[in-house]
């Protein structure tokens, strides 16, 4: 019976009970933390609701993680659930999982965080440990994985009702055929949204050919736009053109390889740089540009300096831009327009993709 329960009995009891529950009917309810390994001041343990969460592959029920998904987060933020975060010994704060794949060690966290907010008994089994075997050159692929060591961790203290193997799919890189593991990360973005509206009504304009692809696919896109993403962490590719102090209080956009050269003289003459990297570069050849005189690429643009207005050093944010946002521009852009070529361009406008 479930009162007779007591905390290490090896048989957990149970009680079917016979109706159908809303999710609604759940929302709210609190449970306890599973893994322990950290303390949460704040009602992290809750059953909240969520519309992307289906019946057709389980029981309606799923396990959230904040810090590793986009819905999560979502649904995390709406809801007040903390994600369950650890201080590194640098004084930021990460999810538990690094940007190799593993939990973060006990000697790269903070010393007092690990003091007062980490289990490190339960912990340090499995800190340092690759959340997926194929995350680590070192393990084959008959090795145990993290996920069976959990299970049975569960099982050993009573926490698992039933532990059994599911077949599904999972997201793989397309590059390096590597699960995916979706990690928090700053980035740029462009407020798409706050055009939406205007993008609307000029889809409304547009002849298009079929007329459902404009009113269909690309008008329901346009109907749930989000902020465009606009940076990508990535070494080739066109550069972000943005400049920031290493505080991040002070950046600068560049618009132009004009003004790139004006900030460059600046920051020469304020003593951040020591040369000019394109010493013989003219403006007035940018139109006969070849790559053997300047190129904007990485890792060349990367070891420009600017000043700041304070005089401060801006280094070039690493990240890159979109692929589609050269796409976008590739109508103009591939003629220099608009200080360059504005008749060739009006007779080729629009570009023939």
């Amino acid at each position: 019976k479930l009162e007779d329960y007591q905390e290490g009995d090896k048989n957990i009891p149970f009680r079917v009970l016979e109706k159908t529950w809303k999710g609604t009917e759940l929302a709210g309810l609190e449970y306890e933390q599973l893994f322990p390994w950290i303390k949460v001041t704040e009602k992290a343990f809750k059953v909240v609701c969520g519309d992307f969460v289906t019946t057709e592959d389980g029981t309606g029920i799923v396990h959230i993680a904040p810090t590793f998904g986009a819905d999560d987060a979502k649904v995390g933020k709406e809801n007040d659930v903390p994600g369950l975060t650890v201080v590194d010994k640098d004084g930021n704060t990460r999810p538990m999982v690094d940007l190799t794949g593993k939990f973060f060690r006990l000697e790269d966290l903070d010393g007092g965080f690990v003091q007062n907010n980490v289990n490190v008994d339960l912990y340090k089994e499995f800190a340092g440990r690759y959340v997926k075997n194929e995350y680590d050159q070192a393990l084959s692929a008959d090795e145990v994985t993290l996920d069976i060591d959990l299970s049975v961790s569960l099982k050993l203290r009573n926490r698992a009702f039933r532990i059994e193997k599911f077949v599904h799919s999972y997201p793989h890189c397309w590059r390096t055929d590597k699960p995916v593991l979706y990690y928090p990360l700053d980035s740029w973005f462009i407020r798409s949204t706050a055009c939406r509206e205007k993008m609307m009504e000029l889809n409304d304009t547009i002849n298009w050919k079929p007329q459902s692809t404009g009113t269909g696919r690309f008008g329901k896109w346009l109907e749930n736009l989000q902020d465009w993403n606009l940076s990508r962490s990535r070494y080739w590719g066109t550069p972000l053109p943005i400049w920031r102090t290493e505080d991040g209080r002070e950046e600068k956009c560049i618009g132009s390889v004009k003004e790139l050269c004006n900030e460059m003289q600046k920051a020469l003459d304020a003593g951040v740089m020591s040369e000019l990297p394109w010493k013989d570069f003219d403006l007035k050849e940018y139109r006969d540009l070849e790559y053997g005189k300047i190129d904007l690429h990485r890792p060349y643009v990367d070891n420009i300096v600017l000043v700041s207005e304070t005089g401060k050093p801006m280094h070039r944010e690493l990240d890159l831009i979109d692929v589609w946002f050269d796409s976008g521009a590739m109508p103009f852009a591939q003629f220099f327009y608009p200080h360059i070529a504005e008749e060739k361009f009006a007779k080729v406008y629009p570009a023939d993709f």
